[in-house]
Protein backbone atom coordinates (compact mmCIF):
# COMPACT_ATOMS: atom_id res chain seq x y z
CA UNK A 1 0.00 0.00 0.00
CA UNK A 2 2.01 2.90 -1.28
CA UNK A 3 0.64 6.23 -0.54
CA UNK A 4 1.45 9.21 -2.57
CA UNK A 5 3.28 11.84 -0.81
CA UNK A 6 1.74 15.32 -1.32
CA UNK A 7 3.53 18.15 -2.15
CA UNK A 8 2.86 19.96 1.26
CA UNK A 9 4.14 17.03 3.23
CA UNK A 10 7.09 16.88 0.88
CA UNK A 11 7.65 20.89 1.34
CA UNK A 12 7.38 20.26 5.37
CA UNK A 13 9.94 17.12 5.24
CA UNK A 14 12.59 19.86 2.96
CA UNK A 15 11.62 22.02 5.48
CA UNK A 16 12.65 20.25 8.03
CA UNK A 17 15.63 18.97 6.83
CA UNK A 18 16.84 23.02 5.69
CA UNK A 19 16.09 24.17 8.92
CA UNK A 20 18.21 21.33 10.93
CA UNK A 21 21.11 22.03 8.47
CA UNK A 22 20.94 25.16 9.20
CA UNK A 23 20.89 24.70 13.34
CA UNK A 24 23.91 22.47 12.72
CA UNK A 25 26.04 24.88 10.77
CA UNK A 26 25.12 27.62 13.61
CA UNK A 27 26.30 24.64 16.55
CA UNK A 28 29.56 23.89 14.31
CA UNK A 29 30.92 27.32 14.48
CA UNK A 30 30.11 27.42 17.74
CA UNK A 31 31.94 24.99 18.94
CA UNK A 32 34.85 25.76 16.78
CA UNK A 33 34.97 29.43 18.22
CA UNK A 34 34.71 27.80 21.53
CA UNK A 35 37.49 25.69 20.88
CA UNK A 36 39.50 28.54 19.74
CA UNK A 37 38.84 30.56 22.25
CA UNK A 38 39.98 28.42 25.10
CA UNK A 39 40.27 30.47 28.62
CA UNK A 40 42.18 28.34 31.46
CA UNK A 41 39.79 30.22 33.98
CA UNK A 42 36.78 29.10 32.59
CA UNK A 43 38.05 25.38 31.84
CA UNK A 44 35.23 23.88 33.77
CA UNK A 45 32.76 25.53 32.59
CA UNK A 46 33.76 25.69 28.86
CA UNK A 47 33.64 21.71 29.14
CA UNK A 48 30.13 21.38 30.31
CA UNK A 49 29.16 24.05 27.26
CA UNK A 50 31.07 22.34 24.69
CA UNK A 51 29.70 19.20 25.71
CA UNK A 52 26.24 20.58 25.63
CA UNK A 53 26.74 21.69 22.24
CA UNK A 54 28.38 18.55 21.44
CA UNK A 55 25.79 16.61 22.23
CA UNK A 56 23.35 18.64 20.63
CA UNK A 57 24.74 18.43 17.32
CA UNK A 58 24.57 14.38 17.85
CA UNK A 59 20.84 15.41 17.76
CA UNK A 60 20.37 16.95 15.14
CA UNK A 61 22.74 15.09 13.30
CA UNK A 62 20.53 12.17 13.86
CA UNK A 63 17.19 14.34 13.25
CA UNK A 64 18.84 15.17 10.10
CA UNK A 65 19.59 11.29 8.99
CA UNK A 66 15.80 10.62 9.89
CA UNK A 67 14.70 13.28 7.80
CA UNK A 68 16.84 12.25 5.01
CA UNK A 69 15.21 8.65 5.39
CA UNK A 70 11.50 10.00 5.56
CA UNK A 71 12.45 11.46 2.47
CA UNK A 72 14.07 8.55 0.53
CA UNK A 73 10.91 6.64 2.18
CA UNK A 74 8.10 9.10 0.57
CA UNK A 75 9.75 7.54 -3.16
CA UNK A 76 9.04 3.56 -2.24
CA UNK A 77 6.68 3.35 0.45
CA UNK A 78 5.08 6.44 0.49
CA UNK A 79 5.00 9.00 3.15
CA UNK A 80 2.78 8.03 6.43
CA UNK A 81 2.80 4.35 6.00
CA UNK A 82 4.99 2.36 8.50
CA UNK A 83 7.71 1.05 7.00
CA UNK A 84 7.40 -2.34 9.58
CA UNK A 85 3.83 -3.28 9.83
CA UNK A 86 2.11 -1.10 6.69
CA UNK A 87 -0.29 0.50 8.51
CA UNK A 88 -0.86 4.41 8.30
CA UNK A 89 1.01 6.64 11.04
CA UNK A 90 -1.18 8.48 13.22
CA UNK A 91 -1.51 12.21 11.45
CA UNK A 92 -1.01 13.77 15.06
CA UNK A 93 2.13 11.94 15.08
CA UNK A 94 3.60 13.18 11.93
CA UNK A 95 2.41 16.50 12.79
CA UNK A 96 4.77 16.48 15.37
CA UNK A 97 7.68 14.22 13.54
CA UNK A 98 7.43 14.81 9.64
CA UNK A 99 10.34 12.80 9.56
CA UNK A 100 8.60 9.48 11.19
CA UNK A 101 8.46 6.55 9.49
CA UNK A 102 7.33 4.17 12.38
CA UNK A 103 3.94 4.03 13.80
CA UNK A 104 4.06 4.08 17.27
CA UNK A 105 3.62 0.53 17.95
CA UNK A 106 6.58 -0.40 15.92
CA UNK A 107 8.72 2.66 17.44
CA UNK A 108 8.09 1.62 20.70
CA UNK A 109 8.88 -2.40 19.77
CA UNK A 110 11.91 -1.00 18.23
CA UNK A 111 12.64 0.98 21.04
CA UNK A 112 12.21 -2.42 23.64
CA UNK A 113 14.15 -4.50 21.48
CA UNK A 114 17.60 -1.97 21.47
CA UNK A 115 17.49 -0.88 25.14
CA UNK A 116 16.81 -5.03 26.15
CA UNK A 117 19.48 -6.13 23.91
CA UNK A 118 21.79 -3.07 25.00
CA UNK A 119 20.87 -3.68 28.87
CA UNK A 120 19.91 -7.52 28.70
Amino acid sequence: MVKKVTKPQLTILEQEREHTLTELEHLRAELRAELEHDDIDDMASDLIERDKTYALILTLERKLKDIEHAIEQTQTVGYGICEICGKEIDPERLEIFPEATLCVDCKRATERTVHSNAFG
